[in-house]
């Protein structure tokens, strides 16, 4: 195969008018969106001579320039490293210190905040992709005298071409490397899951920075010559507006965005009929959300996956949507499923094991981490962590995820990450982060810790202590200060029992 640059330069040649990107008021053809493909890809390559394999981050919302970049450097066989603006600055330090990009390219919103970057990172040069600076050189400004751009690469199916950290279990983002064979298989699992062809409309909300955001609907779209209608963040009253509009066909939400719509004032009168479905994951997805949008006749469809996994894996379609709510549905069209114990050997129908996954959409291994790539892939299985069964007509159902990750809003946030903070704090005996049920969010993380004798160290202190080291939404949302945190025998903190501990507040909302 060519790369994925040749999806949008060949629906440029079959439908040149066609509209490929709506963004903000304005249309982009898929002819102008193949134009600004090569002539970025010029620029990388003869202005900043990025070759084979190297990193090219973007820290900015959902933009055309977003998707621009990730194709150019398709075409360059390049990889593209969207970073999670979410996150706080040490967070992105870290992961632009492990991917080691030569450039960077950075929207105007983000720029005191890259500029603060800057000196850690003497090897990356920081461009600027919708702004002009004195002291930053524009992504466009080096448009002039351009060569022709480079050629689209012959036999690029294994070529890495996204790099997407995910937080870690050990407390430090990892790296999921996606090769171009990878997402051009996720979008036919995708075509299946969607009945989606050229004639759809597909409406993106969700930040593209996730796989979920780029690659569940959006590249898919892309792929096949549909029309994408995107937006730089979500917002509730854009959307429904967007979907009275745009008249979109499909669109992707996760359960906070779910819940954000139905609880608009202008829910009950929002024209709805254009959707064929919303698609929705990412976390065990509450019946009631599902529910309202199945009342106002729009199906709601279930997908199952990760960053490793590109990430569809196992689906609803939607004719199986109404009756088999609860479920995440069956393996996708190019995957396979199984469930297996702890010794990995497969079990039986409706016991509960952990999920597995194999086919070509799943990612070559993590950056520079041998280690958890071993751990995580074996004789061509992926080990998701996660917890679920299959029943005897082949549905999978999720009842538990990975052992301590807390999904709230659509986002991951791995108790190591705030522990590593709290381990900071003169004064704690213990400290564990768990998750507690949220009416908004889902799952909030909570602090739950004891102090030393002769110490003094209040809520507001541990909490403030969180500021400027990790992104906002990381941070937790209550603190409880116990005596002693139940452990074991070994002095290892028991998670299962501080749940439980914290189940009587489960019905509080703290945002």
């Amino acid at each position: 195969m060519n790369d994925l640059a040749s999806w949008i330069e060949k629906h440029a040649s079959f439908t040149p008018q066609k509209t490929a990107l709506a963004f903000e008021g304005s249309a982009m053809s898929y002819a102008e969106l193949s134009n600004r493909i090569k002539t970025c890809a010029a620029i990388l390559k003869h202005r900043h001579q990025i070759k084979e394999g190297e990193r090219v981050a973007f820290l900015g919302h959902n933009s055309p320039d977003f998707l621009i970049l990730f194709f150019a450097c398709a075409r360059l066989r390049a990889l593209f490293l969207p970073l999670n603006w979410r996150l706080a600055a040490p967070e992105h330090l870290y992961i632009l210190q492990d991917a080691s990009p030569r450039l960077c390219v950075c929207e105007a919103h983000f720029k005191e905040h890259a500029e603060g970057l800057k000196e850690s990172l003497p090897d990356c040069q920081f461009l600027a992709a919708d702004f002009s600076a004195d002291d930053w050189l524009s992504l466009s400004s080096s448009q002039t005298g351009l060569p022709k751009a480079p050629a689209p690469a012959h036999g690029a199916d294994d070529a890495p071409v996204l790099l997407v950290y995910t937080s870690g279990t050990t407390g430090h983002p990892k790296g999921a490397v996606l090769t171009q064979k990878a997402i051009q298989w996720n979008a036919l699992n995708s075509l299946h899951m969607h009945d989606m062809t050229a004639k759809d409309t597909v409406l993106t909300v969700l930040p593209m920075f996730h796989v979920g955001g780029l690659n569940i609907q959006t590249t898919p779209a892309l792929y096949c010559g549909a029309t994408v209608e995107l937006h730089r963040k979500f917002n509730p009253s854009d959307t429904l507006k967007a979907i009275e509009d745009a008249r979109p066909t499909l669109t992707v939400l996760v359960p906070a965005t779910l819940q954000a719509l139905i609880s608009h004032p202008d829910w009950s009168a929002a024209d709805l009929s254009s959707l064929k479905s919303v698609s929705t994951g990412s976390s065990v997805v509450p019946t009631g959300l599902v529910q309202a949008f199945h009342d106002r006749k729009v199906p709601v469809l279930q997908v199952y996956g990760s960053t490793e996994t590109c990430p569809i894996a196992i689906y609803l379609k939607s004719e199986d949507a109404v009756s088999q709510l609860g479920s995440t549905g069956k393996p996708a069209l190019h995957c396979e499923a199984r469930v297996v114990d702890d010794h990995g050997t497969d079990i039986a129908d409706n016991q509960s094991g952990e999920i597995l996954i194999k086919g070509p959409n799943l990612m070559r291994g993590y950056w520079n981490n041998e280690t958890e790539s071993k751990r995580s892939l074996r004789e061509g299985w992926f080990y998701t962590g996660d917890v679920g069964y299959r029943d005897a007509n082949g549905f999978f159902y999720i009842n538990d995820r990975k052992k301590d990750v807390i999904i709230s809003g659509g986002e991951n946030i791995y108790p190591a990450e705030l522990e590593l903070v709290l381990n900071e704090i003169s004064g704690l005996a213990q400290a564990t982060v768990v998750g507690r049920d949220d009416k908004r969010w889902v799952q909030v993380p909570v602090a739950v810790v004891s102090l030393l004798p002769g110490y003094t160290v209040t809520k507001t202190d541990i909490l403030k202590h969180f500021d400027d080291r990790l992104a906002r939404f990381k941070h937790p949302k209550d603190v409880v200060i116990l005596d002693q945190l139940p452990s074991n025998a070994m002095g290892k903190v028991q998670k299962f029992a501080v749940r439980q501990l914290l189940e009587t507040t489960r019905d509080q909302s703290f945002v």
